[in-house]
């Protein structure tokens, strides 16, 4: 079987080993999962709000997703600004990773003048000395390395955490964990070799990735953007399928160095799997190449989880085939410093 990357060049350009931490995400995601993090159960909660930027706004749009088919309002914010829906029945779930986010902070603390139902999540930071000021509710979940490499320690402690007013249930929780041990014995350092998919699709991009995803797999198609753009330092686009039929497709009529990569679910509406087939038909007659992304069976956790883990490791491929380091984000730096 023919080898893609050796492990020497991996260590050499992932400098601070992203990958050992990725190779940990089932068992990081177990532990998190089975910690005594103690759970809340807020009452008469008709709205709940999701604050978090980057790799924390992420955590949002997966819980957004789990909530999607309840009588639950739910709203991402990824900004300043808290909705003017809010009330004293709304939750506002605040997350970040390091506790210093600016935006979220200044959410954190309108919901609190506003008399909002408040939560947050951080490694500590100025959300937690605010917590400890204003007697918040506030869970402490450690880092490991970075926001993005931490997402399934806060994704599960956040499981944890929250159990009491989500509608998933321990079984779905637990094979989503089970879902990950099997997929990291695929797409880990450990396997190195043209059957591992993250691999050989990191192996493919050469030019702009434009990921394509459907009504439901929206939290795992911007978790590649940002993972690829952080990673591996490169543009990325992003369309709903049904959209870029009214728009985007017309793009394709003249040459060009994106690369399409259809995102498809398991159970996609069957008008959905329609328009992916005249997508696909319409790429084979224009002689553009393409890559199919799909989702495994289960519940809606364990699709996007597992996505979201196959997709990450194609980032961090995807940087060091490139001879860049997955780790270092100085752009980010530079505006974080001139806040």
């Amino acid at each position: 079987m023919k080898i893609l990357l050796d492990i020497e060049t991996l260590n050499k350009f992932d400098i601070k080993k992203m990958y050992a931490i990725y190779d940990s995400w089932p068992e990081i995601a177990k532990n998190a999962f089975n910690s005594n993090l103690f759970s809340v159960d807020f009452k008469n909660v008709n709205h709940i709000v999701f604050a978090g930027m980057g790799g924390s706004g992420a955590l949002g749009d997966i819980f957004a997703a789990i909530l999607s088919k309840t009588n639950i309002h739910v709203t991402l914010v990824k900004g300043y600004i808290l909705p003017k829906t809010v009330d004293s029945n709304t939750l506002v779930v605040i997350i970040s990773v390091s506790g210093n986010t600016v935006e979220t902070l200044t959410v954190l603390d309108s919901a609190n003048k506003l008399n909002c139902k408040i939560i947050t999540f951080s490694d500590g930071g100025k959300a937690q000395e605010y917590c400890v000021k204003e007697k918040i509710e506030y869970r402490k979940i450690s880092q490991h390395l970075s926001p993005r490499a931490s997402f399934t320690e806060f994704l599960y402690s956040m499981l944890r955490a929250l159990g009491p007013i989500l509608p998933i249930d321990k079984s779905d929780i637990i094979e989503s964990i089970e879902q990950l041990e099997n997929l990291c014995k695929i797409i880990s350092s450990k396997n190195l070799s043209e059957s591992n998919p993250s691999l050989k699709l990191a192996e493919w991009i050469k030019g702009i990735p434009i990921i394509y995803y459907p009504w439901g797999l929206q939290a795992a198609a911007i978790r590649f953007k940002n993972s690829l753009q952080e990673n591996a330092k490169i543009h990325v686009m992003v369309e709903d399928v049904l959209e870029a039929s009214h728009n985007g497709i017309v793009s394709w009529e003249k040459p060009s160095s994106v690369q399409p990569i259809l995102l498809q679910g398991d159970e996609d509406y069957i008008k959905t799997k329609d328009r992916w087939n005249i997508m696909k038909e319409y790429f084979k007659e224009n002689n553009i190449d393409y890559k199919e992304v799909f989702s495994i069976k289960g519940n809606i956790l364990s699709k996007l989880i597992n996505l979201i883990y196959l997709l990450d490791y194609c980032s961090i491929y995807c940087a060091v085939l490139s001879e860049t380091d997955p780790t270092p984000i100085r752009s980010i730096d530079f505006v974080k410093n001139k806040l």
